[in-house]
């Protein structure tokens, strides 16, 4: 228990108050593969900015051994599934070994500290059961992110929530203020509440951070079998049931959060007016607010493409961004055997393959399609990418069917491997970046802000963040979204017949015909993106608005 830690930089008056951000993922760096999409690039960006900013702010997460995964390929191109073991000689191993209880046995954890100087973040602590005390399948707890067992991801929330509070409790470095970011880590609000044995007490301390709509999002499970594998942390049953208000047989994770924590927020405008629609009618919640999400600037942006902003030298702007879809299509050229030419307008689709978020639109109508695809007059390139859930056999059928249609079409190429690295290189090769979600489904998406600095269009539906940037053919092209309240496939025809005619008649033709135009919305995205959705402005958002207010809420 020798490990001695000390926050490694001394903090500004706003941000002294001591904050621990509880996350299932963090995407900070390419090659530390804790991850799977846009919740964790959410926390990396946090992370770097609260350096940036001096916040005396902790990341608590996990070290998946084995990551979420490595999408690779079968021998017809098909998407497949690696487990590989990672290993990170960067990460400072502790000599910190504790205990928790799942379904009654002893699981030792211990704890790797990632360096601010390292990736330029926030000091960051990562968990693992994955050492010789435990059993194999002990081991496991930490061995897959979001791992198709339901019993090894509940232990895992017990593991980041439970453990990471002890971890910071063995360290003596107690926060004022617990974040619990998705309530992956619900463990966490019962522990202190076992600590405090008042529920005041953990408002006092707790804020919640809820992500999306969707019920994948927002679990639900058989309450005996939280208690069975020790969810609760030994407060009694009736207890548990009393103060998140929990009636039947399912305790709804996301709701006994709002109950728990002080204040919660919605990650854009229009998902707290989501939250608040679906959580009028419960009695208990806590003050919702919005605070949006947002990427790092520092590493996301172009340097050379703002540079060039800076000094007005379009030239030079329009030559780096060549130069950057060259890099892209090499990526194409290996993967997928096309050489894509780079004065093409070139359409990128980067994002998980989840069923809402729609990356089969564009194929909606085939011959739509295939006029847009096939038009040597004004003609297109079309990339994919994205990582569904392993065991999404929908969302790996959707990646299999673009690869075959990919063969047919010249123009038309799907990339596997998802990630970091991979993001950037489509970020600043894509001319356009298509978001397409159902309207409604995405809480707030963040992508899109990444792509617009680095001299990508957003093309999108207007829901999430994109309402509180888009400036329609000035910055951006939104898309006109279908009736809500049609059945999702009378949605998709409706949406995807506006994609089809926005490109055909509006984007496609001033790429060609009126570059100087498609000029100027490439540099208003690329100013009106920053400084409203560069991470800094979120992680001071959080101390002025959530941080810093939780106890005055009470």
């Amino acid at each position: 228990m020798g490990f001695s830690f000390t926050h490694p930089y001394t903090f500004p008056d706003p941000y002294k108050t001591r904050v621990a951000y509880f996350c299932m993922e963090f995407a900070i760096h390419q090659s530390l593969k804790t991850y799977a999409g846009g919740l964790g690039f959410l926390a990396g960006s946090h992370m770097r900015s609260a350096y940036e900013l001096q916040q005396n702010i902790v990341g608590v997460g996990i070290l998946w051994k084995y990551g979420y995964y490595d999408q690779v390929r079968k021998h017809d191109q098909t998407m497949d599934v690696l487990f590989q073991e990672k290993v990170y000689g960067f990460l400072k191993r502790t000599d910190i070994k504790f205990s928790i209880t799942v379904f009654g046995h002893d699981v030792w954890v211990t704890a790797y500290y990632l360096p601010p100087e390292v990736f330029k973040t926030a000091p960051v602590f990562f968990l693992s059961t994955d050492i010789p005390e435990n059993d194999y399948l002990a081991q496991t707890i930490s061995h897959k992110l979001y791992d198709s067992n339901p019993e090894t991801r509940i232990a895992a929330a017990i593991l980041l929530g439970e453990g990471g509070a002890k971890l910071l409790e063995i360290m003596n470095w107690v926060p004022g203020v617990y974040h619990l970011n998705e309530s992956h880590a619900l463990p966490l609000a019962f522990h202190l509440y076992k600590k405090y044995t008042n529920i005041s007490e953990v408002k006092r301390r707790l804020v919640f951070t809820n992500h999306t709509p969707e019920p994948g999002g927002n679990q639900q499970t058989d309450i005996l079998l939280l208690e069975k594998m020790g969810f609760f942390c030994n407060v009694p049953l009736q207890e548990v049931k009393m103060i998140s208000g929990t009636k039947g047989q399912l305790l709804d994770h996301t709701l006994t959060a709002l109950r728990m924590a002080g204040l919660a927020n919605a990650v854009s405008k229009m998902h707290l007016q989501t939250l608040l629609n679906n959580w009028d009618a419960c009695t208990g919640i806590c003050p919702l607010l919005s605070i949006t999400n947002a990427q790092s600037y520092s590493y996301w942006a172009d340097p050379e493409m703002y540079a060039a902003l800076a000094s007005s030298d379009e030239q030079v702007l329009l030559t780096r961004k060549r130069m950057c879809k060259r890099l892209l299509f090499e990526e194409v050229a290996d993967q997928n055997g096309e050489i894509y030419d780079e004065k093409i307008l070139t359409i990128v689709f980067a994002k998980r393959f989840g069923g809402y978020k729609r990356p089969e639109l564009l194929l909606n109508n085939i011959d739509r399609f295939q006029q847009i695809v096939t038009n040597a007059d004004r003609p297109v390139q079309i990339i994919w990418a994205g990582k569904p859930h392993p065991v999404d056999y929908t969302g790996i059928a959707m990646f299999d069917k673009i690869v075959n249609l990919c063969k047919t079409y010249p123009n038309c190429s799907i990339l596997a491997g998802y990630e970091m690295r991979l993001s950037r290189l489509l970020k600043q090769g894509a001319d356009i970046w298509l978001n397409n979600p159902r309207m409604t489904h995405e809480a707030s998406g963040t992508s899109g802000m990444s792509a617009a600095m680095n001299g990508a269009v957003n093309v999108s539906i207007p829901d999430g963040w994109f309402p509180e940037f888009a400036r329609d053919k000035e910055n951006c092209f939104v898309i006109p979204p279908a009736d809500i309240s049609q059945p999702d496939h009378l949605q998709d025809e409706a949406d995807a017949a506006q994609l089809y005619d926005l490109l055909e008649h509006e984007v496609i033709p001033m790429y060609y015909d009126d570059p100087g135009r498609w000029l100027a919305v490439i540099k208003n995205g690329m100013n009106d993106i920053i400084p409203e959705f560069d991470s800094r402005r979120m992680a001071k958002e959080y101390y002025e608005k959530m941080y810093g207010r939780v106890q005055e809420c009470l």
